[in-house]
């Protein structure tokens, strides 16, 4: 039986929310407590909170430029408490605004060796929380003085609003494009902004390769035509080249032996730039070859 306490607030929160309007960008209502759980057992401690792109910082402070690189919509805040007990739990749910940009930021934060759950896109669970991406939607849940039932709880929140949400989605589709030889599990990454370092590249794939002794990276960047893709490889290509180095070319694959000491093989297919870096001297020919391969799956 749902208790009172639950009850009671969640009558006040949402009165809150239906009065409360900030301003015509940042509504009273959101669409965010929708996916607000009501468990058993568990009351809300305090009504939820609120931020947006200019308040964010007064909650995840340093980290909120992150967030905010990947287009940062709105943050829901909500604290649960389950009755007789000390334990409590935390809920964040980013509103990222597109499912590629909400895959992005929790692909930054996540880590190969992670221990991974199949709940929503992708989800992953460490030791205290539990986060996971959905639709464009990223959710963080901590949990404390929990015990041994930790993982439990977390799950049990999860798939509470993993039930609730309408858009559920899934991994970005550029990823099936990478190789799948030699991938390192869970590696890719996805970067709005400054990819490679480099403000006119946008839209970009990361994922990390262990080949035959040889640790290396591929790289897909997907621009809006055929023309912007072309304009933003000819400036990679420039911002790699020193001196009186030139390109090689060979067919429509361009290599180059970077200020690093490593080989880069780049080209363009139609919208897309693909790329593999990072070779060592030695590995030319396995570089060439994930380039051929990379082409071909985007041919298919």
């Amino acid at each position: 039986m749902e208790k009172k306490g639950v009850s009671s607030l969640w009558v006040l929160a949402c009165l809150f929310f239906s009065l409360a309007g900030v301003s015509s960008d940042q509504p009273g209502s959101s669409p965010l407590q929708a996916l607000l759980p009501r468990v058993e057992g568990w009351e809300l401690v305090e009504l939820p909170q609120r931020y947006f792109p200019d308040t964010l910082f007064e909650y995840i402070d340093g980290a909120a430029e992150s967030y905010l690189s990947y287009d940062f919509r709105e943050l829901m805040v909500a604290q649960y408490k389950l009755v007789d007990s000390p334990a409590s739990l935390t809920l964040e749910i980013y509103d990222l605004g597109s499912a590629k940009n909400a895959f992005g930021i929790y692909s930054v934060e996540r880590y190969p060796e992670s221990r991974f759950l199949s709940i929503g896109a992708q989800g992953y669970h460490e030791e205290g929380t539990l986060n996971f991406v959905i639709g464009a939607k990223y959710v963080k849940l901590l949990c404390f003085d929990c015990g041994e039932e930790a993982r439990q709880r977390l799950e049990l929140f999860a798939r509470e609003v993993e039930n609730q949400a309408k858009e559920k989605g899934g991994l970005p589709e550029a990823l099936k494009y990478f190789p799948k030889e030699g991938l390192v599990a869970n590696s890719e990454k996805f970067i709005l902004r400054n990819f490679l370092g480099f403000s006119f590249l946008h839209n970009g794939y990361l994922a990390s390769y262990q080949n035959k002794g040889a640790e290396f990276e591929l790289f897909l960047v997907e621009a809006e035509s055929d023309a912007e893709a072309e304009n933003m490889l000819k400036q990679y290509l420039a911002s790699l080249t020193k001196g009186d180095q030139v390109p090689d070319k060979v067919g429509l694959v361009f290599h180059i032996r970077d200020r690093y000491a490593s080989h880069v093989y780049v080209t363009r297919v139609q919208k897309y730039i693909l790329g593999v870096m990072r070779i060592k001297d030695g590995f030319e020919e396995m570089g060439q070859e994930y380039l051929k391969a990379f082409k071909q799956a985007l041919a298919h």
